[in-house]
């Protein structure tokens, strides 16, 4: 028997052969092959990637130019342990502040290390054009596990701070609101809404959990700076959504961060031009 490799029969009556090889401890499948010398090639790739000096030298780019011996995916599965000491289900490498998870030689998607477990135990699968992953019996596209509606559009609903759709770091997707002063912060598929006023830079009134409060929020703060002599130009929301008296109860609820009242006492020696 070739070293690594076993001879399996399909349901059809094909024989298969299926690679598997043994590192520190973890028995790892490297997949099934139509022929013996195939499964035994992806052995050797296994052991060169991760007990050889020569491998040692081996990137994931250089899968195409190794002959491609195995799947990608696990390609990069071996690469990671090799260079992370972990070994994860999913195609997933590590660096320090996120990890890449490589759907395939193409396309690479980045995500934050607090979404490490998650997309380790869970396959990221393609169809109609849309990533998602299976949980609990359901389809879940990606951008929909962050917060945003199945079907919001990209560029109209949301955006890519940074302009790269594959990344999927929480910093760099943002909601597009209707509101004036008011963005989106996605934390950990929870979505609050900050309130802002443009004042010699940003200046963050609060954070919300509705886009409604955030904008009435965003009204009051920009009443306040008028009143006491800041004058300028704020353009003021009109939220459709609620009722004139559910405005009104609203908009005495919110309590102004004390902090503004510093601002305002010194912005009454300046006059900025209406904008």
């Amino acid at each position: 028997m070739t070293t690594g490799v076993y001879e399996t029969t399909k349901k059809d009556g094909t024989p298969s052969f299926r690679a598997s090889f043994t590192y520190k401890g973890k028995h790892i499948s490297l997949g099934s092959f139509p022929t013996k010398e195939g499964a035994h090639r992806a052995y050797l790739t296994a052991e060169l990637l991760l007990r050889s000096p020569e491998g040692s030298l081996l990137t994931l780019q250089d899968y195409a130019a190794a002959g491609k011996p195995l799947s990608y995916e696990k390609w990069v599965i071996l690469l990671n342990l090799r260079d992370n000491g972990i070994y994860f289900k999913t195609p997933i490498y590590l660096y320090p502040r996120y990890f890449v998870y490589h759907y395939n030689e193409e396309i690479h998607l980045k995500f934050d290390v607090d979404d490490l477990f998650y997309y380790s135990n869970h396959k990221i699968m393609k169809r109609g054009g849309h990533l998602f992953v299976a949980d609990y019996g359901m389809q879940v596209t990606l951008p929909s596990r962050y917060g945003i509606k199945n079907y919001a559009v990209e560029g109209r609903d949301y955006r890519f701070a940074n302009g790269d759709s594959t990344d999927f770091r929480y910093g760099n997707l943002e909601l597009i609101t209707r509101y004036a002063g008011v963005t989106a912060e996605l934390k950990k598929g929870k979505t609050l809404y900050v309130a802002k006023l443009h004042i010699n830079g940003d200046y963050i009134i609060g954070r919300y959990s509705t886009e409604e409060e955030a904008a009435i929020a965003y009204n009051k703060a920009a009443d306040y700076l008028n009143k006491k002599g800041f004058h300028k130009n704020f353009p003021r929301n009109y939220v459709d959504e609620l009722t004139e008296a559910e405005c009104t109860a609203l908009y005495e609820s919110i309590l102004l961060p004390p902090r503004l009242k510093q601002v305002a006492k010194s912005l009454q020696t300046t006059s900025p031009k209406e904008s």
